[in-house]
């Protein structure tokens, strides 16, 4: 039996699961997503992140980014460590890619502010 505190929506249920020959059953989640977000966390656990990266920009040192989408839990560090050697040379804005496809995830890093844009 484990304990999961779902992050679908604001109420936070805690939900029960209980593994009985490969089936999931799952309590006191008040809706389907709750049990959605249960078996997902159990099988493959995906999160979405904010961080940033180093630009050329003295004004601008760094630049916030994240993710357009949800990586696997287990490639995150993976993934900060890739980015750790990345830098910015270009005035790019809110929405536009900094690293495509980011480690075959499918998922692209994108810039969240246009810092760049205005202030450099």
């Amino acid at each position: 039996m484990k304990q999961i505190t779902c992050i679908t929506c604001p109420i936070g249920c805690r939900i029960t699961v209980e593994v009985t020959d490969g089936e999931y059953r799952f309590s006191g989640n008040q809706c389907r997503r709750g049990a959605e977000f249960a078996e997902t966390e159990l099988v493959s656990p995906k999160r979405s992140f904010s961080t940033t990266v180093r630009t050329v920009f003295p004004g601008a040192p760094v630049l916030p980014v994240r993710t357009n989408g949800e990586v696997p839990k287990g490639v995150i560090a993976d993934i900060i460590r890739e980015l750790s050697g990345i830098v910015v040379k270009e005035k790019i804005g809110i929405g536009e890619i900094v690293v495509a496809d980011i480690l075959g995830t499918g998922c692209d890093i994108i810039a969240t502010s246009n810092m760049l844009k205005e202030n450099v």
